[in-house]
């Protein structure tokens, strides 16, 4: 007679023992006189039963069967150091690639070896879209989607961060293996329980930028695992990236920018001097945020800092300078990144520039990336939507017109021109910085 019994109910695993085993990672659920763990420690959970000696009879996946798949991708050299830091982490842990490098190839691959199936977590339809299109494609068997108006689960399964976290705790024993696209999504505080309540003892996260600013990827690296390889564009450009440059490219505000900007820029250093905020960290602006709820002096402090920022992001200078970028670039593909909307659309107005923005509609946005696909557009701008999370076509020019000191930003980023170009040119990264302003400090942050 087994000394325990594993069933999965509910996003968690249900430990039944005549004995009361005080088994690690469990706790003791007087309702129903067993114990019980969260989904995500399934695999810990066997493996502390066994190094105990004792049997147990286990029934927590109920996974349906896989076809035999196989994929004809051949894994690049750093490829197959990825999947095979993978593996020798027990299956579980983040790789962190560049954009362009073949992440998705490698989630691929891992589904081959294992043969099993498979949920694969995504932030966006765009990547709902393009890793069905991918499975479906490789493998020749039916892909379940959830999100984008459709409820589908099969064997192989694509859902959006969204659907997954609404149906985690009903389909958490379905699947043997989860693979986060994007994974650092995961570290938001709802979309944790997607992990917490999965069972899939295999689990996969992939992405150009783990770490997060406020810490979480320390949640997700306890859910999914650390961090377990990781590659830099340096280390791959020339072979398997495009070669590429960054230059730097400042401009002068002009007078009466630079009297707006030391005026508003003031108002605001005057008062962290007053309040003692030295604003080193992202929990001093919170602070910040959270007294101009109550201190008129701290709410147009604030203010103020949002004045000074849109007067050195969205400067006369750098529009002339992106003029200038756009005639030396003529025959170039090219994308112009800001950080506002109301810049996109004075930029797309002024040199008529195909404009994608939160606010434009997805068959819109579909047929601009499309054409610049096809080569009917051969630039476009837009604000922060294209950074991740959408299949944007090939480009060998970017333009960072303003951002923020976000190092994932910055690699997203870069890594939109960095795919392999045909005719072997490099890419190339034009930063235009406002010159004396805090831009400069930001744009050495995000290197």
């Amino acid at each position: 007679m087994a000394d325990a019994t594993l069933t999965f109910e509910n996003g968690t695993i249900r430990v039944e023992s005549d004995a009361d085993l005080d088994v690690p990672f469990t706790e003791a659920d007087a309702r129903s006189k067993t114990r019980r763990a969260p989904g995500f420690r399934y695999a810990a959970l066997r493996d502390a039963l066994d190094e105990r000696g004792l049997s147990y009879e286990d029934s927590v996946l109920d996974a349906p069967d896989l076809p035999d798949v196989a994929s004809t991708y051949e894994l690049r050299g750093y490829q197959r150091d990825a999947l095979s830091a993978w593996e020798d982490a027990g299956r579980r842990g983040v790789l962190e690639l560049p954009t362009g490098s073949g992440k998705t190839v490698i989630g691929l691959k891992a589904i081959e070896q294992l043969q099993t199936a498979t949920l694969v977590v995504v932030p966006t339809i765009d990547l709902l879209e393009q890793w069905r299109r991918e499975l479906e494609s490789e493998f020749g068997v039916p892909v379940g989607q959830l999100g984008g108006g459709e409820q589908n689960v099969e064997a192989l399964t694509v859902s959006t961060y969204d659907s997954a976290y609404l149906r985690a705790d009903e389909l958490g024993d379905r699947f043997g293996l989860a693979v986060f696209d994007e994974v650092h999504h995961l570290g938001g505080e709802g979309y944790r329980d997607i992990a917490r309540l999965l069972a899939a003892p295999a689990r996969m996260g992939l992405t150009a930028t783990f770490e997060r600013p406020d810490g979480a990827h320390e949640v997700v690296a306890d859910l999914v695992g650390g961090k377990v390889y990781a590659i830099d564009p340096e280390e791959l450009a020339g072979d398997h990236l495009a070669p590429y440059d960054v230059k730097r490219v400042e401009v002068e505000l002009t007078d009466e920018e630079r009297e707006r900007y030391e005026d508003a820029n003031e108002v605001f250093t005057n008062y962290l001097a007053r309040s003692d905020i030295r604003m080193q960290s992202g929990s001093d602006y919170q602070e910040l945020v959270k007294r101009s709820g109550s201190d008129p002096a701290a709410r147009e402090a604030l203010l103020a800092k949002q004045r000074a920022r849109e007067v050195m992001m969205n400067s006369d200078a750098k529009v002339a300078a992106l003029e200038s970028v756009l005639a030396d670039h003529r025959d170039d593909r090219v994308i112009v990144f800001t950080a506002h909307n109301d810049l996109v659309y004075r930029l797309s107005e002024r040199f008529l520039l195909p404009a994608v923005t939160h606010q434009t509609g997805a068959a819109e946005r579909r047929e601009i990336l499309d054409r610049f696909r096809e080569g009917d557009y051969s630039r476009v701008v837009t604000s922060n939507v294209l950074d991740e999370g959408v299949d944007v076509p090939d480009a060998n020019v970017a333009v960072l017109l303003s951002g923020s000191g976000s190092e994932r930003e910055f690699t997203q980023r870069l890594g939109r021109i960095l795919r392999p170009k045909e005719d072997g040119r490099p890419a190339l990264l034009y930063e235009v910085v406002s010159a004396e302003t805090a831009e400069e400090r930001v744009a050495e942050r995000r290197r």
